[in-house]
């Protein structure tokens, strides 16, 4: 029997009750892990991202990744569009840069590139139309038969696709791949005389005007947009000279433009010495022929291929140069 003045054990204290308080500590620590977690993790994606040395930077346009449903994958050691088919092993692109510093090349090999590393060396985008009219015939065309590759897709419905991490390097444009990144846009290419037959064949009128067509060997387009019709920019056919010879052209489609400013400026700043310019000549004007090997590997900027090699005409004397390098420069603003 307790005296009146002994002490009287606390009937709420850990003693009495050892299972309420293990509990409230174990729902303590969940709590504490939840928020952590919710810290660290990255953020939900947007679906305009691109990748560089593993990092994400919005463009402000739609981006499918090689790895997103529906994207394509150049990092794919076999065919895409047969799969029957065994895999080849074959790489579609080099993992360490060429010509690299030997220590830097070192420290690539061994651990990755940093991005920091990454942008000493990436100076150029190279932009190509890839004369497969959509963005999935291009990548049947590049992964599935020539064991080629390029970063970037450009659909005509202005839909960007990015098939490797922009350290990679691709195999788009010769002696120029080993500072550059690329872009293949969807488009019929150019011809030497109007209304040339392999040009018709991509192209008919209605009373909107010009549009693209999809010939039957295509079979399925991948175009995302369902129902969308392709319309060239300027509703007319253009002519100019590349290499000193005239070609024709029809447009680009105003989609196209609009993801392609948006993805010049997102590169500029993921890569500062891709400069928001073209290779001009004495007159201010963009150049329509290729540059000497040594003058494009030195030039910081935006470049087509008909820059980088003589036997190339793409993007073509259609392609608004001014108008893409204008709105590239104001977004990056």
């Amino acid at each position: 029997m307790l005296s009146l003045d002994s002490p009287i054990a606390n009937p709420t204290s850990p003693a009495r009750f050892p299972l309420r308080s293990a509990l409230a500590a174990f729902f303590a620590l969940l709590a504490v892990a939840l928020l952590a977690r919710c810290a660290s993790a990255p953020p939900p994606r947007e679906h305009d991202e691109i990748v560089a040395a593993g990092r994400s930077f919005h463009t402000g346009t739609q981006v499918v990744l090689w790895h997103d449903q529906g994207g394509y994958d150049a990092y794919q050691t076999q065919k895409r569009f047969k799969l029957d088919e065994p895999p080849d092993g074959q790489l579609r692109y080099r993992k360490v840069r060429a010509d690299l510093p030997a220590e830097l090349e070192a420290n690539v090999t061994a651990r990755g590139w940093r991005l920091d590393e990454l942008r000493a060396i990436v100076r150029v985008f190279v932009l190509h139309f890839d004369v497969a009219g959509t963005s999935r015939q291009c990548f049947k065309i590049l992964q599935d038969v020539r064991n080629l590759s390029v970063h970037f897709l450009l659909d005509t419905d202005g839909t960007i696709y990015q098939t490797l991490d922009l350290q990679e390097q691709a195999h788009h444009a010769t002696y120029a791949n080993k500072v550059s990144v690329g872009v293949e846009i969807a488009h019929p290419g150019c011809y030497p005389r109007q209304r040339h037959p392999d040009m018709m064949r991509w192209y008919e009128q209605d009373e909107g005007g010009w549009r693209m067509k999809f010939p039957a060997f295509l079979g399925e387009t991948g175009v995302r947009t369902k129902g969308f019709v392709p319309r060239p920019a300027q509703n007319e056919g253009l002519s100019g000279a590349i290499h000193g010879t005239q070609y024709w052209q029809l447009d680009f489609t105003e989609q196209q433009y609009h993801a392609l400013a948006r993805l010049c400026a997102a590169l500029h700043r993921v890569f500062p010495r891709i400069r928001l310019d073209a290779p001009r000549g004495e007159d201010g004007a963009v150049l329509t022929t290729n540059l000497p090997p040594e003058q494009l590997l030195g030039f910081e900027g935006i470049v087509g291929h008909f820059h980088v090699q003589r036997n190339k005409t793409d993007p073509g004397p259609a392609f608004q140069w001014e108008r893409l390098l204008r709105e590239a420069r104001e977004l990056s603003q």
